[in-house]
């Protein structure tokens, strides 16, 4: 009663309906090629052209494709709960320099899963290193070939121990610090010789949690305190990022209003105050 004709799964350009579609498309969303600031962008334009096309009558049709497509949205299976990923993903392996090969370049990732099975997914903006289900690395997306991406944060642990190759590495040549680093930089290695630089290395790697901008106003702002040492500066990193602390308010809980907290007798505390001062007396 009917012949099979099959195709590769998740192949839509097989099916010939889907691959003339798409070819309309290109050639009336697409010729000539949209010049547009972004990615975002160019799916705002292609959008608008998609909801203009919704108002056109094919032929042989009475209806425009909105009224169609509303009609033919009853047959459709729901949407599945995961949002789809728009993405190509691949596992990958991350050699003895800390870096994973995608697509020909090399991203870098934190030294502590060098020689470890990771996941990357990349989509056509970023590239996402994946160990496990944890993000560990995020980078531009390159689309030249042959080129290699450090991130110089993942490097500093590594630094730690390991504090005279500062200079020479190569994950963090042309990192561009500003100069209130630099300046504290040079008071620790003053004060401390070669354990200062050490010590520098353990407030760039504050940076593992925060960002250059919210680490060098900390820095900026020990330095105007008169000191120089990574307590100092986590301290006031933490100072900052604590949330302030809003008034209780009554507004929306009326029936909190009748509520009266009688008050605290503190004769029990001046009471207990003066034996403990009898008792260091007699002591």
């Amino acid at each position: 009663m009917f012949a099979s004709h099959f195709c590769l799964i998740r192949r839509a350009n097989e099916k010939g309906h889907v691959e003339n579609l798409i070819g309309y498309t290109r050639r009336n969303f697409l010729v000539p090629v949209p010049k547009t600031e972004s990615f975002a962008a160019l799916n705002a334009q292609l959008e608008e052209h998609c909801r203009v096309e919704l108002t056109r009558k094919l032929r042989g049709k009475e209806q425009p494709k909105q009224e169609l497509l509303e009609e033919e949205r009853t047959q459709f299976l729901p949407l599945p709960k995961e949002e789809f990923d728009a993405a190509w993903t691949e596992p990958a392996t991350a050699n003895s320099l800390s870096l994973v090969r995608f697509d020909r370049n090399d991203y870098s990732v934190p030294t502590a899963c060098a020689h470890r099975a990771l996941t990357v997914s990349a989509d056509i903006e970023q590239v996402r290193l994946m160990c496990g289900t944890e993000r560990i690395a995020t980078h531009i997306r390159c689309w030249e070939k042959e080129k290699t991406f450090y991130e110089p944060t993942h490097y500093l642990a590594l630094l730690e121990r390991k504090p005279g190759a500062l200079d020479v590495a190569r994950p963090l040549q042309n990192w561009m610090l500003p100069e209130c680093l630099h300046t504290l930089r040079r008071r620790l290695e003053a004060e401390f010789e070669s354990g200062g630089t050490r010590r520098y290395i353990q407030v760039l790697r504050l940076l593992e949690t925060c960002s250059l901008n919210e680490l060098s106003a900390a820095v900026e702002r020990a330095l105007e305190l008169g000191t120089h040492h990574i307590d100092a500066v986590r301290l006031i990193l933490e100072q900052r990022r604590e949330e302030p602390v809003g008034l209780f308010c009554l507004d929306g809980r009326a029936h909190l209003k009748s509520v009266r907290v009688a008050d605290p007798d503190l004769q029990t505390y001046a009471h207990l105050m003066r034996a403990s001062s009898a008792q260091e007396v007699s002591a």
